[in-house]
């Protein structure tokens, strides 16, 4: 079952859930179908051939998505 993210248009929530089939999903706040679909980090995959490392999380410690030292666990 794929789970997708998605930031609602008309109301700026941004929410995640299950999509099956041809479903069109809705945002859970106002109903609308208005939805831009976020890029999922666990959606992005690499082909670099190297060998796999331990996810922790983007920044190495708390999985902040803005990489490395942007989080107070890095500082």
């Amino acid at each position: 079952m794929p789970l997708f993210e998605y930031a609602c248009k008309k109301c700026g929530h941004q929410f995640e859930t299950l999509v099956m089939g041809s479903t069109k999903p809705t945002c859970p706040a106002c109903n609308s179908v208005k939805l831009e679909k976020m890029l999922s980090t666990f959606a992005v995959s690499s082909n670099s051939g190297a060998d796999p490392q331990p996810t922790m999380g983007a920044c190495g410690s708390c999985g902040d998505p803005r990489g490395p030292g942007a989080c107070a666990w890095d500082n």
